[in-house]
């Protein structure tokens, strides 16, 4: 009834051994929700990452990593390539082939190709995609004869070019049936042109390469850009350097870093045409050849693997100093998550 009075729960004073032994019962607070999720997701994404990434960086450490350090190890000896090395001689092949200018001179060949690829193969590369974007008849046929030099094996182009090129060759001999005897030329022996029939070669044979990726990226430019600069009256080459350029340079930058790659470890088409002695006194020889030529040729594996890891450190550094300073707004541009501010933004609110 109203009038009669209500029980009143009994109250615990604080301190006293209720209070503590309730106070030592009482369940912790749960854990928030969104924390239980959010760790849930974090162990399966490093789950996934694990499992998918594993056996790549497995197979990269077996086939990169180890034999990068095998080939440093084997480079402190004085090795004939069989047996256990034994014969420790510290830095000396590292020293004799800094000192060497056979390697320095290879060396220098070697930017030679790398500049001189990127400034013949990089214009020619760009006209050709742009013509080859464009509604021509017979446009698939021009693509298939421009990159099958590409896919056409190195031993057959070297081959191919060392016989045409020859002081017998089909060039010299056609200038004879031409009444053009001035014109013939040693252009494989000469230092002077060596050099350049080299270039004219690498260009013959990987320019289809840098074509179809050149096309690629101009594929992927929004057709509405060219249509609004149309609009505007724009002409096609201002087109060309205000939006295709611009856009394309994404592409562009990954095609030189490919191409300084492979100009600084060519190989195979100096040693078919030149071969292993007359690409040195011909102005073409390489680091690769001359690895070849004073490690594997020589029987000294030792000197051999040295001159293997400084091709690789130059490689790179200069790998590393154009991702550093060249590919470094391509990297971050392609990141498809928030950015890091706006990503510590988000976690502090989730807090």
């Amino acid at each position: 009834m109203s009038g009669q009075p209500q029980p009143s729960s009994p109250t615990i004073a604080a301190g006293s051994p209720v209070a503590g032994a309730v106070g030592a019962t009482a369940p912790a607070a749960p854990r928030p929700l969104k924390a239980q999720r959010r760790g849930g997701a974090d162990w399966r994404k490093r789950a996934e990452i694990t499992i998918l990434a594993g056996p790549a960086l497995v197979v990269f450490a077996t086939f990169v990593i180890v034999p990068v350090i095998m080939a440093a190890y084997y480079g402190f000896f004085r090795w004939k390539g069989l047996g256990v090395p034994t014969d420790f001689i510290g830095f000396d092949n590292y020293i004799s082939i800094l000192s060497d200018r056979t390697f320095r001179e290879a060396v220098g060949h070697n930017f030679f190709v790398v500049i001189f690829s990127l400034v013949f193969q990089g214009p020619a590369a760009i006209l050709f995609a742009l013509l080859m974007n464009q509604k021509i008849r017979g446009r698939s046929l021009i693509r298939v004869l421009i990159f099958v030099p590409y896919v056409i094996s190195e031993v057959i182009v070297g081959t191919g070019w060392r016989l045409m090129t020859a002081d017998t060759g089909a060039i010299n001999g056609l200038f004879g049936k031409l009444g053009l005897e001035s014109l013939q030329q040693s252009w494989l022996a000469d230092p002077a042109l060596a050099k350049w029939t080299l270039m004219i070669i690498i260009t013959w044979k990987y320019i289809g390469f840098a074509v179809i990726l050149m096309l690629a990226g101009l594929q992927s430019i929004p057709e509405e850009l060219y249509e609004a600069a149309a609009i505007d009256g724009a002409s096609f080459w201002r087109t060309q350097f205000q939006i295709t350029l611009p856009l394309l340079g994404p592409t562009i930058r990954i095609w030189a870093f490919l191409s300084i790659i492979g100009s600084l470890q060519l190989f195979d088409l100096v040693n078919i045409v030149w071969g292993q002695y007359i690409s040195a006194t011909a102005g073409t020889s390489t680091m690769a050849t001359y690895m070849y030529l004073n490690g594997h040729m020589a029987g000294n594996y030792g000197f051999g693997n040295a001159v293997a890891v400084v091709l690789f450190l130059i490689s790179l550094t200069v790998a590393l100093i154009y991702q550093r300073f060249v590919l470094r707004r391509d990297t971050e541009g392609a990141l498809t998550g928030p950015s890091k501010k706006k990503a510590k933004k988000q976690k502090k609110e989730m807090r």
